[in-house]
């Protein structure tokens, strides 16, 4: 392996002192998950930050057993989440920790909580039945897909909800500055969830008139976000199946983190229905992770086998994203990188 990528594998995964040890980090890894899951769950972040400073202090706190309460703090000052002072016995808060805490804008605690919850976890541990079959776990897992669980598990859907939120915080803070929004006067986000795509945009962009396609249970929190973020006026959105249904026409679509939901056959049905409805020489958006040669370091590879095993979907090459939109009408023309793992990939009517 050339010196340059060899030095980007150890920035990545860490300074390893052999193979074996390395590998060892990664074999035990899910150990890691689930101590922050803990840590999450029992809002380990704001107890030291307000003052509590000992295991017992927040073993009586949260009514957990004092020992066991030690024993996890004692894991999480190893791995660099807590500082232990050895005279007082008392445990502090540091950067790493802070990361979950539930006030902070781009706070990780709903995704850590996600993705170590049944949805995530338990298709994981048939990894080796997806990779054999190509088909996603879900089902034999969880007794149902994807999203009749989230549906039928309040709980795992406000985290699903809250991580994509705060996810996008950083995403959303710089695409006004990445699309040319020239002769672009309508925009809808397609799936677009609250909106915080299309609202990111309108804030950006004073004239701009956007709008918010999803299903009819997804709309009111989109309306929502518009009165908070003071765009309501120029906002409106529509509920419905962006497979299927009439979208409002539009001189730009937005499409954040949906197509790697799904396979390519559904991605051509939503891309098709797009380029129906689209305004003459409008434009399509799409924000997704996009997956580089093997061997390239980074999430996008792990986030195609996430996909895989949950939802059939995946992550996918420049290359493949030419080719749905070829096949849908729409032609690639550029790719843009963002500060966070997603791309901008846009494609224009054929």
């Amino acid at each position: 392996m050339e010196p340059e990528k060899q030095q980007r594998r150890k920035e990545f995964f860490g300074t390893q002192v052999n193979a074996h040890s390395h590998m060892f980090e990664m074999i035990v890894g899910y150990t890691i998950s689930q101590v922050v899951r803990a840590t999450a769950f029992y809002s380990l972040a704001e107890h030291l930050d307000n003052g509590l400073l000992t295991a017992g202090d927040i073993s009586a706190a949260e009514s957990l057993h004092p020992v066991a309460t030690f024993r996890l703090m004692r894991t999480c000052a190893s791995l660099g989440m807590m500082t232990y002072d050895r005279q007082t016995k008392t445990f502090g808060s540091t950067p790493l920790l802070r990361t979950l805490r539930k006030d902070d804008p781009a706070s990780l605690r709903s995704l850590a909580l996600l993705m170590t919850s049944a949805s995530h976890w338990l298709p994981w541990g048939r990894i080796c039945e997806s990779v054999a079959s190509g088909e996603p776990q879900s089902e034999s897992t969880l007794g149902r897909d994807f999203w009749t669980h989230l549906e039928e598990s309040p709980a795992e859907a406000e985290n699903f909800t809250d991580a994509m939120r705060r996810a996008s915080n950083f995403f959303d803070a710089e695409v006004g500055t990445l699309i040319d929004m020239q002769s672009v006067r309508t925009v809808v986000d397609v799936g677009g969830a609250s909106g915080s795509f299309v609202q990111a945009l309108m804030k950006a962009y004073p004239e701009l008139q956007g709008a918010v396609f999803d299903l009819p249970s997804v709309v009111p929190a989109a309306q929502r976000a518009a009165r908070d973020h003071g765009v309501e006026g120029r906002f409106s959105t529509t509920g419905g199946d962006f497979f299927k249904d009439q979208l409002p026409g539009a001189d730009m679509y937005l499409l954040k983190m949906i197509m790697h939901d799904w396979d390519d056959e559904a991605c051509l049905a939503i891309l098709r229905n797009c380029r129906r409805c689209i305004n003459e020489g409008g434009r399509l958006v799409v924000a997704e992770m996009v997956v580089g040669e093997p061997g390239d370091v980074g999430y996008a590879p792990l986030a195609d086998l996430l996909m895989m095993v949950t939802l059939g979907g995946r992550e996918r090459t420049v290359r493949e994203f030419e080719h749905l939109f070829a096949d849908s009408g729409f032609r690639l023309t550029s790719t843009t990188p963002t500060s966070t793992p997603f791309v901008l990939v846009e494609a224009r009517t054929a």
